[in-house]
């Protein structure tokens, strides 16, 4: 298959792209590496798909968003929250219907707390918009296209990074088996919590 990942670059989107690779053609796409893709600019996306035509499948590992005091948050850093993660994505999954060979796959990001978090209202608004938006559209896609969203929790390596414990982490790795499962798997419509 020919597999377009989004945030090839990332934590998560170098594990998927390794994971991939074994198997498959994979087209690595960044903000700024020579296959380009912003989910803030849809223009960008549009060029993406004019640049790598007849895919199988796309997977966005690009999706992050901040943690926000909700008090103090600025309407824009909200929107600009909101744009980027959950419009963004919404976006990339539009113009992959138009584009993906019959029976594709395209596999968005989410995450997951595991409680409240401070910070994380935002976030929690977003993802569970996400998950919404996933389950209603697999049924509203055409030629056999699949949609799925994956929702990692804290990531081990993240943590380990950011200077915390990272054994309440999921490892990076299996996470991105995660992936594989929805790009080659039979799964449709579903979130998957790690």
């Amino acid at each position: 298959m020919k597999v377009l990942v989004i945030g090839a670059t990332g934590t998560i989107g170098s594990a998927v792209v390794s994971a991939l690779e074994a198997s498959h053609q994979v087209v690595k796409a960044s903000r700024t590496g020579p296959v380009r893709a912003d989910l803030e600019d849809p223009t960008s996306l549009d060029a993406l798909f004019r640049e790598v035509p007849e895919l199988d499948a796309v997977v966005c590992c690009a999706a992050s968003g901040p943690l926000v005091d909700l008090e103090s948050a600025a309407d824009d850093e909200i929107a600009a929250a909101v744009r980027g993660k959950l419009l963004g994505q919404v976006a990339l999954a539009q113009r992959a219907v138009r584009h993906l060979r019959d029976g594709g796959s395209i596999t968005l990001t989410g995450g997951t707390f595991p409680a409240p978090l401070a910070g994380g209202s935002l976030g929690a608004l977003i993802n569970t918009g996400l998950e919404g938006f996933v389950r209603n559209a697999a049924d509203e896609l055409p030629r056999r296209l699949r949609i799925n969203l994956i929702s990692p929790g804290w990531i081990k390596e993240t943590l380990e990074r950011m200077g915390a414990d990272g054994t309440d982490g999921t490892p990076v790795a299996e996470v991105a088996r995660a992936y594989v499962a929805a790009v080659e798997g039979a799964v449709h419509g579903e979130t998957m919590r790690l």
